[in-house]
């Protein structure tokens, strides 16, 4: 068995695979073996300190794999089952773990692991933006940032699924055509187009109700001055780096903006949170309405190199990591 643990933050160079140990699975608890690993770009946000950690940690929040071992009080779940999670505790990045049912879910057997792997972060995080943080309704036009990464092509097709008009951001022509692909309606390059001035021709000069970005420093300020009266400002990633202090008096006041700053754990806290998001996230998959296509694979043992690359956003689609 083996574990990725960092001691210390820093680059990948501070990701240290090791030979681990388990015992048995406690009352609530299950042995996993994992079958595969998401890599997400907040994994580098663990690595590197900008969301700190107690060390020495493991690392990674989501995989997939099947149950080898069911702990005492455990009633919901049993050996042989396909499994998927996504949530702290981190550690995914292993061979094996011993894991809480509380984040488990039950992998339907129409839906392939590795696919199960690569989505749990990011499309749990699609079902509370879209459903929950702000509930969009058919017809609405909406703005997300970063249409071509992982979040944004699972999310652009989710919200096209419910009848939205969809503009997408990205940072480069190549990215237009992976957004245009995946559900979005117009998509800006905002390195070389004015976002805010293309948004105001779209809605006729009267701005969106909603923006979702999880770009962070670069688009905020700007995505801002696209929202209407009483619209409401996502913030949901750093991509960019962490925004700057908000002069509330300055940029929210004068619209009456909302601004708030979600994540997973705040909007899937219970059991009956993640089954109803997890069933709509695996019916989307299954009815072919999100489709989903590997881009890469790593072996844990590369996992240095899966880090590098997606920190130089060499990833531009769904990746895993096969233990």
């Amino acid at each position: 068995m083996k574990a990725v643990k960092i001691k210390k933050t820093g680059g990948p160079e501070v990701l240290d695979l090791q030979e681990i140990t388990l015992g048995k699975p406690l009352n609530n608890e299950v042995l996993i073996e994992h079958v595969a690993i998401g890599l997400n770009y907040i994994d580098t946000y663990h690595r590197s300190g900008l969301y700190p950690l107690k060390l020495p940690s493991g690392i990674g929040l989501e995989a997939s794999g099947i149950i080898k071992e069911v702990g005492p009080e455990v009633s919901d779940f049993s050996v042989g089952d396909k499994i998927s999670y996504a949530g702290v505790p981190l550690g995914a990045y292993s061979t094996h773990r011993i894991y809480s049912t509380k984040n488990l879910v039950k992998v339907p057997k129409e839906i392939n692991l590795e696919i199960a792997a690569s989505i749990m972060t990011k499309g749990l995080t699609t079902f509370y933006l879209l459903h929950k943080t702000y509930p969009v309704k058919q017809g609405e036009t909406i703005l997300f940032h970063a249409a071509a990464g992982g979040v944004g092509q699972i999310f652009c097709q989710w919200a096209k699924s419910l009848g939205c008009t969809v503009i997408g951001t990205v940072g480069s022509d190549e990215k237009i055509n992976i957004a245009k692909k995946n559900g979005c309606d117009v998509v800006i390059n905002y390195r070389k187009e004015d976002f805010v001035k293309k948004v105001m021709e779209l809605t006729n000069g009267k701005g969106l109700s909603v923006v979702y970005d999880g770009v962070g420093k670069s688009t905020f300020e700007k995505s801002t001055e696209c929202l209407k009266t009483r619209g409401m400002m996502i913030s949901f990633g750093n991509a960019s780096g962490p925004l700057d202090p908000i002069n509330v008096p300055k940029t929210l006041q004068p619209k009456g903006l909302f601004f708030v700053r979600p994540s997973m754990g705040q909007y899937l806290n219970t059991k009956e949170e993640l089954n109803e998001a997890s069933k709509m996230l695996f019916e989307k998959i299954s009815s072919g309405k999100v489709k989903v296509d590997i881009f890469k694979k790593y072996k844990l043992e590369d996992v240095q190199q899966a880090h590098t690359d997606l920190e130089s956003r060499k990833i531009i689609g769904p990746a895993v990591i096969i233990p």
